[in-house]
């Protein structure tokens, strides 16, 4: 599933001026760029947070109409809508977004197209089964209403197949129990069972709540209760994942396409976001969707016992504890960086009217995009935050389990240190002692998982050596942006 997340740090070769920036209505062609050269079946279209076009659909099917009707949207290509969180947000798109879904279907009828071309919908921060009954509702209501005083004759689908994104690892640690519900509440109120569930583990937003530990453990926990559901009552569930390329938010890079699968089996559909198709070459980008298509849909799920839960269920509250303890006393350094971060897309603003914000207790963050660029490039990665101590406080016993479960941790958190700073470490512990946690992490990481941090490649050195002008340029915010663009480049990600 390609998506407009804005993590990229250079421009698409489809852009005529050669700027990263993409804007509103240059995503209709991405989204067909998607399709037709990428050969991704499926595009999320964005409600949430930002502007959408929303003459989407009726552009797609006139404008490319030879294309459309060779590949049926709705059966050979996807658009699926993230809506806005009613409850997070406020609905102003939700109304649109929903409108669109019922138009394009009457649209799609007097082309002579046959099927529906939108029936799915992402629900973000989905934290109860009430949430996707009520989207259900709203919908329901406004589909009879817009067929009884619009419509004449023809009458619109009234349902939707709901997705339910979870985000936080809380929320993922018992997503077993959403969908339990979501499945006793539908079949009360449609009288069957769903045909199948998507269910949609997000993996950036946690990291930024709780850390990469807490986050991958919530992930593999999450996707085990899934296809737990799925046996218990024989419905059919295809897992998506939220990925980005840097390991603080999934590391899904063309490079590591096959571990990545590997690595959560039982995954039906990934995010192929801005990143991942920008910053490498197109030839890159298709052997690694081609190996992604072929690799997801063969892998099965690992089930982890209730046993293993528990104790894993531990491991994630002590690794959220230490890093956001960590972070209550460091982020008030980073601010003048993520102001800076260069922006990619039309997002609204973060605060404001029709904003909502991400938080870890008291703390209210930025965006995970803007977190991870400027963590990056000041050169102290977010995965080492916590995660050095987290390992030091384990058992023997609770290591083992943590690295069956997580075996990746190392080359994870050994990819990450590539983009290390011991000096601008050093640097940032003398202006504020609670840096300091970050070099025992640092110490730990490489003395129990046997691994060193650093830099390897020259663009890794040269990464690392031009970090160390981030700190002293946060007065000149201009100069700052250009510089973490150059670093972005250098790493081939923003954040």
């Amino acid at each position: 599933m390609a998506t407009q997340h804005p993590d990229n740090a250079n421009a698409p070769k489809w852009k005529s001026d050669g700027q990263p920036f993409i804007g509103l209505y240059d995503e209709l062609y991405e989204a067909l760029e998607s399709f037709i050269n990428l050969d991704i079946p499926e595009f999320m279209w964005d409600w949430e947070g930002k502007h959408a076009d929303s003459a989407v659909v009726d552009k797609l099917l006139s404008n490319y109409h030879s294309y459309f009707a060779k590949h049926k949207l709705g059966k050979d290509r996807y658009l699926t809508f993230r809506i806005p969180n009613i409850w997070q947000e406020k609905g102003y798109s939700l109304l649109q977004a929903m409108t669109v879904i019922l138009t394009s279907e009457d649209y799609a009828r007097d082309l002579k197209f046959g099927q529906r071309p939108l029936f799915e919908v992402i629900l973000p921060m989905t934290s109860s089964a009430k949430q996707l009954m009520h989207m259900h509702e709203l919908f329901g209501q406004l589909a009879n209403f817009k067929s009884e005083v619009f419509n004449g004759s023809h009458k619109n689908n009234d349902q939707l197949e709901l997705i339910p994104l979870v985000e936080s690892v809380a929320s993922q640690q018992t997503i077993g129990q959403l969908l339990n519900e979501y499945l006793k509440l539908y079949k009360s109120k449609f009288g069957k069972s769903p045909a199948y569930i998507r269910p949609f583990l997000a993996r950036s937003d946690p990291a930024l709540v709780s850390g990469l530990i807490a986050t991958v453990l919530a992930n593999k926990t999450g996707l085990s209760q899934v296809y737990e559901f799925s046996k218990r009552w024989h419905i059919a569930v295809y897992p998506i994942a939220g990925v980005g390329s840097l390991p603080f938010r999934g590391g899904l890079s063309p490079s590591s396409a096959s571990s990545y699968a590997a690595q959560y089996p039982g995954l039906r559909t990934v995010t192929i976001q801005s990143s991942f198709r920008y910053d490498h070459s197109t030839a890159e980008v298709k052997r690694a969707i081609k190996t992604l298509a072929q690799d997801l849909p063969r892998s099965k799920p690992h089930i982890i016992t209730g046993a293993d839960q528990k104790l894993l269920d531990r491991i994630i509250h002590k690794a959220s504890e230490l890093y956001r303890s960590t972070l209550k006393d460091i982020i008030k350094d980073m601010e003048p960086l993520f102001e800076a971060v260069p922006r990619r897309r039309e997002r609204r603003q973060h605060i404001g009217l029709l904003a909502y914000s991400r938080s870890a207790g008291p703390l209210h963050l930025p965006r995970a995009i803007t977190f991870t660029a400027a963590f990056y490039s000041l050169g102290v990665p977010p995965e080492l935050i916590g995660s050095g101590r987290l390992l030091e406080s384990l058992s023997g016993a609770q290591l083992d389990l943590l690295l069956r479960h997580y075996p990746t941790l190392p080359s994870d958190l050994q990819k990450a240190g590539h983009y290390f700073s011991q000096n601008n470490l050093a640097v940032l512990a003398k202006r504020n002692k609670s840096w300091q946690q970050l070099s025992q992490d640092v110490k730990a990481i490489e003395r129990i998982l046997g691994i060193r941090l650093g830099p390897r490649t020259n663009d890794e050195i040269s990464h690392v050596n031009l970090s160390a002008n981030v700190f002293p340029t946060k007065k000149n915010p201009r100069k700052l942006s250009a510089l973490i663009d150059e670093l972005a480049q250098l790493r081939r990600s923003l954040g």
